[in-house]
């Protein structure tokens, strides 16, 4: 894993409750990254260090400083030092980039209609995305699918407009608004939730169904209500991609699970922790102020990987494992201790 140094050049105000910001590159040792992937940024706040990954708003080999737009959560603990605080010239130590929410260019033809849909915050990945496919030319056509409450809840209004007008009959955009004010010369601002079934129903009367990508990054109840209706058109299940920034667990998969204490080994020195029942053991660990390597939260990447080296644990909520997880390890974001005795060490 390496990490970087980089400087505050820039914090930009999107909406009332979300800023951009932007790192300068480093003169040498350059960060590189894909569109739709996201930076772990780590501050240490009264104490204790937090580490939160934001996804790429800027779009490689396009915009010339590193972006990532944050959104002000309730009780955000980081969200809130960011807006709050972050100025022009700090420094923040941040991870290299990861995340496998990114276009997959060797299934792009000329002919290819990539399909974007987000609601609120999920608009990030999909305009890194959506910047990088139509500077690069990458596909025939653009369809951004967003919905917000309003028009001022709508994260980069300006720069969607500025694609509508750059890329013209290449790039289109579906606006979908909770509280809206509907312009009746706008037929692309529809009031209510996102709804994909109508969407989806006049891109297939003007044949745009055809050889389309779908990307979608939203809350669950987005994301199934777009695969269901795909589905129902026959779209394949390997042409849709989609972001999971939060996690989705069974109650019934933690039948049998209770309050557990666990050794944790962390550079050589060990702990123990009660593991208290729901929560994991990377969030019991940190509870307890250790400083345990994490990033993604979700299962999909390998920074908080430990060796269940004694007991036995169970992963909740991962759907699919990321590549190079070894026999042994366990992704601790997701880990339920299953006995008592538990013995986990991290490199």
């Amino acid at each position: 894993m390496r990490f970087f140094t980089l400087k505050v050049v820039e914090v930009r105000t999107e909406t009332a409750d979300t800023v951009t910001v932007a790192f300068k590159q480093p003169g040498l040792k350059k960060v590189k990254y894909q569109a739709g992937q996201y930076l772990t940024l780590m501050f240490r706040i009264n104490g204790r260090r937090y580490i939160r990954p934001y996804s790429f708003s800027s779009a490689p080999l396009i915009d010339v400083n590193l972006e990532v737009t944050i959104k002000r959560l309730p009780g955000g603990v980081v969200s809130n030092h960011i807006i709050d605080t972050l100025k022009v010239d700090d420094m923040v130590e941040v991870m290299e980039p990861m995340g496998d929410f990114t276009l997959n260019e060797a299934a792009l033809t000329p002919s290819t209609h990539i399909v974007l849909w987000g609601a609120g915050s999920g608009i990030t990945p999909l305009m890194s995305i959506a910047k990088y496919a139509l500077h690069k030319n990458l596909a025939a056509h653009v369809t951004l699918v967003y919905g917000n409450r309003n028009a001022e809840s709508v994260i980069f209004l300006d720069k969607i407009k500025a694609l509508q007008t750059q890329f013209g009959s290449h790039f289109s955009a579906w606006h979908f608004h909770t509280q809206p004010a509907i312009a009746p010369e706008n037929p692309n601002l529809l009031q209510g939730r996102i709804n994909p079934e109508k969407v989806l129903s006049v891109m297939k009367s003007e044949d745009k169904l055809a050889n389309t990508i779908h990307y979608i990054c939203g809350p669950s109840g987005l994301k199934e209500s777009v695969r269901a209706a795909l589905t129902g058109l026959g779209v394949s299940v390997n042409n849709v991609y989609s972001e999971d920034f939060e996690v989705v667990r069974d109650p019934a998969e933690f039948e049998g699970i209770i309050t557990r204490s666990v050794s944790v080994t962390l550079n050589g020195v060990t702990n123990r922790v009660e593991v208290v029942k729901g929560k994991s053991i990377l969030e019991a660990g940190l509870d307890a102020l250790l400083d345990m390597p994490y990033s993604c939260q979700t299962g999909n990447c390998l920074v908080c990987k430990g060796r269940v080296v004694k007991g036995g644990v169970k992963m909740i909520g991962v759907q699919k494992l990321p590549e190079g997880l070894a026999k042994g390890e366990s992704l601790l974001c997701s880990s339920f201790p299953l006995t008592d005795g538990c013995v986990i060490e991290i490199d």
